[in-house]
């Protein structure tokens, strides 16, 4: 009787492979974005459902239509799971009455010209969801500023946000009002921690419930998906920068606590300064960039002519990425 043959398999590397593919990531990322969805449902009912809907619906619809690669099949892309991603955090940084016509063109252009533009996932060097918002924020300066206060009725829907391409809908059918950080730069007024923590406050849909996107922030820390040093410089400058300021003149400046809490400065550090893409990868890096969107947040809020800053301070930092790549990769040994 021959002994059995043992047989040999033949393969390229990498030869140790890891269970945590990009889909899988990609979804452990949707999971975590689940609480701050539902709590922006709870507040601001319908109007929260169809913006969202029309996000994801035209980033799927833009990333099937158009291949990243050139000889690639229509939608062979959303496998990965991107195109959600970037739909939903277009959605949640959009204000609740915004017609979805524009919702739908801010998709369009986050997908088409954040990403498949530069060659599809890997290549983008900006945030596909913060450009797809720069853009409507470029376009229409007016309708992303204008923010509607939590519906006290799940169906109740402003005209705007059903109203047709380039036609003006009524101001009259909801009842508007600012945002925490507009009350603090323009009138000096704060507002309740309590009513920040929980999010019953006016803002873009992503602004709401600050408890819930901390824990959301939490488990993607503990999942290892996000890199902790960016979320640990962000918080760092702000408390420094904003805390310092506050030490000069309390009366104008608000406090760390508020500057945390308020606006999209949780949902930017969590999901979207921690793409992996648009990120640096070293250790250095990481730190470097998140002072630098911490520094660049409190400065615009402060000094700038707009009330939030955590948007282009995450793009302007986006574009310095591979330079410090360069300047923070570690000495190879002997040379």
């Amino acid at each position: 009787m021959s002994a059995p043959r043992m047989r040999l398999t033949l393969s390229t590397a990498p030869f140790l492979r890891s269970e945590q593919d990009t889909p899988w990531l990609m979804w452990q990322v949707v999971y975590a974005l689940i609480p701050p969805i539902a709590a922006s449902i709870y507040f601001f009912g319908l109007s929260s459902v169809l913006v969202l809907s029309t996000a994801v619906f035209s980033c799927l619809l833009t990333e099937w239509y158009f291949p990243s690669e050139p000889n690639g099949m229509k939608g062979e892309s959303l496998r990965d799971g991107s195109a959600l991603i970037t739909g939903l955090l277009l959605g949640l940084t959009l204000p609740p009455n915004m017609s979805l016509w524009m919702v739908a063109l801010g998709g369009v252009v986050a997908i088409g010209v954040g990403k498949i533009l530069w060659g599809g996932l890997g290549q983008n060097i900006f945030n596909p969801a913060l450009l797809g918002r720069a853009f409507l924020q470029a376009a229409f300066p007016t309708a992303i500023t204008t923010f509607s206060e939590p519906a006290k009725d799940f169906f109740s829907l402003s005209s705007s946000t059903l109203a047709l391409p380039l036609m003006k809908a009524s101001s009259m059918d909801v009842i508007t009002s600012a945002t925490p950080l507009s009350k603090m730069k323009f009138e000096k007024e704060g507002t309740e921690l309590w009513s920040l923590l929980i999010g019953n406050t006016s803002g873009s849909l992503g602004e709401t419930c600050a408890v819930l996107i901390l824990l959301s922030g939490l488990y993607l820390l503990v999942r290892g998906i996000i890199q902790w040093r960016i979320p640990a410089g962000i918080f760092l400058s702000v408390i420094l920068f904003s805390g310092i300021l506050h030490l000069i003149k309390p009366d104008l400046y608000p406090s760390p606590i508020f500057m945390i809490l308020s606006g999209g400065l949780l949902l930017g550090t969590f999901f979207m300064a921690t793409d992996l893409v648009t990120s640096p990868l070293t250790p250095k890096g990481c730190w470097f960039f998140g002072l630098g969107v911490g520094f660049l947040t409190v400065l615009i809020r402060v000094f700038g002519g707009l009330p939030e800053g955590m948007m282009y301070a995450i793009l302007l930092m986006n574009s310095v990425v591979p330079l410090i790549q360069r300047v923070s990769q570690q000495r190879v040994y002997g040379t």
